[in-house]
């Protein structure tokens, strides 16, 4: 490892695989606007699944963090992601004709199962520092593309608005408290010996993530 942080040298060592993630077809096609229709209905009601499992999976680290603060700030991400981000998301997909109801009652592609699975599992089996490496690069990925995105994003594009989320300064903000919490864990947890393992996890999380795509992109 170099005097990179963290997430810094994970993200320079997944290197194409980091890039089938944030430039995936899907998310070029978000960005010129030529995404069809049905499969970013199709993309949303999987990511209001996701939603749900990555919430579960930010209870999981704050029940296994040891500071009182840094359980809080566990605890405010998945409040946040329950009782915002997940209206947020029903009130957008509303605009896109599909109901929450059908979003509750959708079965869970493949790709959702085997991402949350993973996650999950390595959260009760490991530590949070194996955890939370497995979180980021979902959180990071996203303020990436939205940041990549949003200077081509034109009032015609239909998916400007979602785009523009990811590169708002409040959810920038999010990602900056996300990967403090991921510094904080190395500097207690980690070590060079750890690190190949580490570098294993966040490259099967970014794998899993460049997957979670194919839900909207493989739709019909």
């Amino acid at each position: 490892m170099t005097a990179m942080s963290l997430f810094d040298s994970l993200r320079a060592d997944a290197g194409p695989v980091w890039d089938s993630y944030i430039r995936h077809p899907f998310v070029l096609a978000l960005g010129d606007g030529s995404l069809r229709t049905e499969r970013f209905q199709k993309f949303l009601i999987q990511d209001y699944l996701f939603l749900e499992q990555y919430a579960r999976a930010y209870l999981l680290l704050a029940y296994k963090l040891d500071t009182p603060a840094d359980r809080r700030a566990a605890m405010a991400t998945a409040s946040v992601l329950l009782d915002s981000e997940m209206p947020l998301h029903v009130g957008y997909c509303a605009g896109w004709n599909i109901t929450e109801a059908q979003m509750s009652a959708a079965p869970a592609s493949l790709e959702l199962m085997a991402y949350t699975r993973y996650v999950l599992e390595l959260g009760l089996a490991g530590d949070t520092l194996d955890l939370m490496v497995a979180l980021a690069p979902c959180i990071a990925g996203y303020a990436e593309i939205g940041a990549s995105l949003a200077p081509t994003m034109t009032q015609g594009n239909p998916y400007r608005e979602w785009v523009l989320a990811y590169s708002g300064a409040e959810y920038r903000a999010s990602v900056e408290v996300a990967l403090a919490m991921l510094e904080r864990l190395w500097a207690g947890r980690g070590s060079a010996a750890r690190y190949p393992k580490l570098r294993e996890i966040f490259i099967l999380a970014t794998q899993c993530e460049a997957a979670f795509w194919q839900t909207g992109w493989a739709a019909p």
